[in-house]
């Protein structure tokens, strides 16, 4: 079985109770659509968990970008002994503000050899996935794709594409693939329900649990849904 779930932000229980609602086994295959870290207190024990599942394939996030950056900068920090530029420095207090604190001070818990495992495992996220199940084709990413023609190489792409705008919902982008993504929390404060939502050509799985919402989980092969 094939499953897609988007926006953990550090929720190892809920996902844990997720992994063990599906009655996931290693000959299933998890897509996880970006936002593992950040808001949540339990960044690091998702991080180690998912590191060690070769079933699951992470896909990265805004948050999981800025994040091995911000991480990457304080381990250079930490190593050199040098005081960051002012620019870093206003950059760093940004991604804190905006949830990053707890990945932060969660990080700098950890030995050397844990830190360095943690910034190599957000930094080998992929930007999009294309899968096949049950005869049907899915395009797999976070956000959206900025700018975006059909006729477009993917691969091409700054990782920025993937991030700056959502996707529209209502304008189907591909005839033959169906493109699932996270980002924009069906929550009612954003004008959904809190459940997966469909829309042409299209499947938004973010739940908004970082918000107070539920985890949201698609089961690809059947559809089938499962909330946390």
């Amino acid at each position: 079985m094939t499953y897609v779930v988007a926006n953990l932000h550090g929720c190892y229980t809920k996902f844990k109770k997720l992994v063990e609602t599906i009655s996931f086994k290693e000959s299933d295959i998890m897509y996880v659509l970006g936002d593992i870290v950040d808001y949540g207190d339990e960044v690091m024990e998702l991080i180690g968990d998912l590191s060690v599942r070769y079933n699951v394939y992470p896909i990265v996030g805004e948050h999981d970008y800025t994040a091995v950056k911000m991480l990457s900068g304080f381990e250079k920090m930490l190593k050199s002994g040098e005081t960051p530029d002012k620019k870093f420095i206003t950059k760093m207090t940004e991604w804190a503000a905006d949830g990053g604190q707890v990945t932060l001070d969660s990080f700098r818990t950890l030995d050397a050899e844990m830190r360095e495992g943690i910034i190599d495992y957000l930094s080998d996220m992929t930007l999009y996935e294309e899968v096949e199940v049950a005869g049907k084709q899915y395009l797999l990413l976070h956000a959206g794709i900025a700018d975006f023609c059909a006729d477009a190489d993917l691969d091409s792409l700054e990782p920025e594409a993937f991030f700056s705008e959502p996707l529209d919902l209502t304008k189907r982008y591909f005839e033959d693939k169906t493109v699932i993504v996270g980002h924009n929390p069906t929550t009612e404060d954003n004008g959904g329900d809190g459940k997966i939502f469909y829309g042409n050509g299209s499947i938004d799985i973010d739940c908004g649990e970082a918000r107070g919402g539920c985890l949201g989980c698609l089961r690809l092969d059947d559809g089938k849904e499962f909330y946390i």
